[in-house]
Formats: C-alpha cells, sequence, structure tokens
C-alpha cells in the first residue's frame, strides 16, 4: 500500500490538480466568497443607511440656517428699535425703565403674596 500526497497524484484533466486536492481548494474559495459576498451586502446596507442619514441631517441643517436668519432679521429690527429709542431722550428712557421695573416688581410681590 502506497501512500501518495497530493502533489504526487497524475493529472486527471483538471490543469495538474487531482480531484481531492481541487476539491478541497474549490470549496475553500467557495466558502471565502461567500464571506466575501456577506461582508459586501454588509457594507452596502450600511453605506445606504449613512447616505439617508447624511440626507436627513442636511435637510436639518437647512431648516436651522433658515431659523437662525430669521432670528438674525428680528435681532436687526430690534437693534435698530433700540437705535431709534437711544436716539430719543435719555430721560424719557429712564421714566420707561423705572416705570417698567416697578410693574415688575408689583407683579412678583403679588405672586408671592397669593402664595
Amino acid at each position: 500500500l502506497a501512500v501518495v500526497s497530493i502533489g504526487d497524484a497524475a493529472p486527471t484533466g483538471n490543469y495538474g490538480y487531482t480531484n481531492s486536492g481541487y476539491s478541497v481548494y474549490e470549496e475553500e474559495n467557495e466558502r471565502l466568497t461567500e464571506s466575501l459576498r456577506s461582508k459586501v451586502s454588509a457594507i452596502k446596507s450600511l453605506s445606504i443607511e449613512i447616505g439617508t442619514e447624511v440626507k436627513n441631517q442636511n435637510k436639518m441643517l437647512s431648516e436651522m440656517d433658515n431659523d437662525f436668519d430669521s432670528a438674525g432679521g428680528l435681532l436687526g429690527a430690534t437693534m435698530g428699535r433700540l437705535r431709534t429709542l437711544s436716539r430719543g431722550s435719555q430721560t424719557k428712557v429712564l421714566c420707561y425703565m423705572m416705570l417698567f421695573s416697578l410693574f415688575v416688581f408689583f407683579v412678583i410681590y403679588w405672586i408671592i403674596k397669593l402664595r
């Protein structure tokens, strides 16, 4: 009984590979191919999810940009009113501030008194 290794067998039409050796390599290649196919599929689904998330983030950033623009416009209008107010007499502004402060003080006093 002679022991034959994979390299010692005679070629059988499989380009120098024996049937047993070729099938081992073929099975290994199939297994690695299937593993690679599953990894590629996972990467594809992950990239699709990343693309969807990027689209959502861009939409949210666009909405935030619009909100900040409107807030900037509102602040600009408020600053314009403050400039107009500051051009008036200082005593008039001081009187308004004192009246507003007294009003706030009485409102807070009234709220505390009701407790």
